[in-house]
């Protein structure tokens, strides 16, 4: 939930300008959050309703957010324009798309890239592949480490006392969408011990039902897991032989990016 700005108090507290920047952040929050009508955002902020709406008047003017009458306030082009341009500017988006480019164009299926934030892959970057298929992933998007190609990967990079309190996340957030865990505990475990002697991992529609994905890590100079990718494709265009196949090709690129990070080979 976005955070509540208080008002500022007399005897002392942040200038003005700074109050006023620290509401419109916390509005545009809000409205990112899906609380979209003033009524809903005043309550939020515990701020007066007129006070709400030329805040709002003035975001929609500089193009931040967007109206849509009778329906509300959406996050406008300004914003949109922003975010890609924070992930152009981050390395790593840089230089993993040239080779996730090839890998999406030699597979048609779609390729992501992701980072660890707590126990979720927040998703930097997604190629679409050639197929038709849509999935519930994007750029900006959150998901669970445990249970996605991307995730797991990137789980190798941590030690195996961790690996069961983000099991527990994952499955607590299945069962949050009335879903059943996937895959019992002992057999998760299992599964992790063999993908890190491989180098890569494998999806059984653990995160999304009918999508299988293969993925690896990618490490930087000092051999840290910084990110990941994966390989996602539906069941029919991926069988558990043609993973097992594709899981080298993962593991290279995964690898080649690495490489341009600094990191070396032991």
């Amino acid at each position: 939930m976005p955070t509540k700005v208080k008002e500022e108090d007399k005897s002392g507290g942040s200038p003005a300008g700074t109050q006023t920047l620290l509401r419109g952040l916390a509005l545009l929050e809000c409205v990112a959050a899906g609380v979209s009508d003033v009524k809903g955002i005043a309550a939020h902020l515990g701020t007066p309703r007129s006070t709400t709406h030329r805040m709002l008047g003035s975001l929609v003017q500089q193009q931040f957010l967007h109206h849509v009458p009778y329906k509300g306030y959406l996050l406008g082009p300004k914003l949109i324009a922003l975010g890609i341009k924070a992930l152009e500017q981050r390395p790593l988006v840089a230089l993993a798309r040239p080779h996730i480019e090839v890998l999406a164009s030699h597979t048609g299926d779609t390729v992501h890239l992701g980072v660890m934030e707590g126990a979720e892959v927040f998703y930097l970057d997604k190629i679409p592949g050639t197929r038709g298929l849509e999935m519930r992933s994007r750029a900006g998007n959150r998901m669970p480490l445990a249970s996605t190609g991307v995730g797991k990967a990137l789980v190798l990079g941590v030690s195996r006392e961790q690996w069961r309190s983000l099991y527990d996340h994952a499955m607590a957030h299945r069962r949050a969408q009335g879903h059943t865990p996937a895959i019992e505990w002992t057999e998760y475990a299992l599964q992790m011990d063999a993908y890190l002697r491989q180098g890569w991992v494998m999806d059984l529609e653990e995160n999304e039902l009918g999508i299988r994905c293969v993925g690896a890590p990618v490490r930087d100079l000092t051999g840290k897991v910084v990110a990941a990718i994966s390989l996602a494709s539906a069941v029919p265009y991926m069988s558990e032989d043609r993973m097992r196949r594709l899981g080298p090709l993962v593991r290279d690129t995964a690898e080649a990016i690495s490489k341009d990070l600094g990191w070396i080979p032991a």
